[in-house]
């Protein structure tokens, strides 16, 4: 009865040694690869930020493309600049 006893004991402690290491194992495969996500993420939300700046930028210029069309029919016919003078 004694062996019995130490024989159910030793795999239970075999099975608690793999439960921890399994459970050690996995905690520090996620923890890279949730850094990994978390850096992914980071950079796309830079990426789109200086995206949308840059969008911005381009809408405001293609806007004064527009506002600058519009002279060059007056300049054919020769009306005078429209703005400051110069010095």
């Amino acid at each position: 009865m004694k062996s019995m006893r130490l024989l159910n004991f030793s795999n239970m402690i075999k099975t608690i040694k793999e439960f921890f290491s399994n459970a050690w194992n996995y905690m520090w495969s996620k923890t890279t690869v949730d850094e990994k996500a978390v850096a992914t993420v980071k950079e796309i939300k830079k990426r789109y930020k200086l995206t949308t700046q840059e969008l911005a930028d381009v809408a405001k210029a293609i806007k004064e493309v527009g506002n600058q069309l519009g002279d060059i029919d007056d300049a054919i016919v020769g009306k005078q600049r429209k703005g400051r003078r110069k010095k």
